[in-house]
């Protein structure tokens, strides 16, 4: 027989509601997040460096950035089951 204390087990009630909710935050979030941190990064690179480009690049960059964690987070959480 296999031994199951090693498979971590789902929270149920409001512990499991809140993990739900925070799951749905950081898919909100994500997208946003990562293109607003890419043009962060790209304007202050343009700035150093005297260039018009690399912001939209970084805008790029960080919307990729934020699709990588939408499958990630989206994918964990049909895994589990969407319970």
């Amino acid at each position: 027989m296999a031994d199951d204390s090693n498979i971590p087990k789902k929270p149920h009630g409001a512990l499991g509601d809140l993990v739900k909710a925070e799951s749905m935050i950081q898919l909100a979030i994500a997208l946003p997040a990562g293109c607003l941190i890419g043009w962060l990064a790209g304007a202050a690179v343009d700035k150093h460096f005297h260039t018009s480009w690399v912001g939209v690049v970084g805008i790029l960059l960080g919307a990729v950035a934020g699709f990588i964690q939408i499958f990630r987070t989206a994918s964990r959480y049909l895994k589990r089951g969407g319970n």
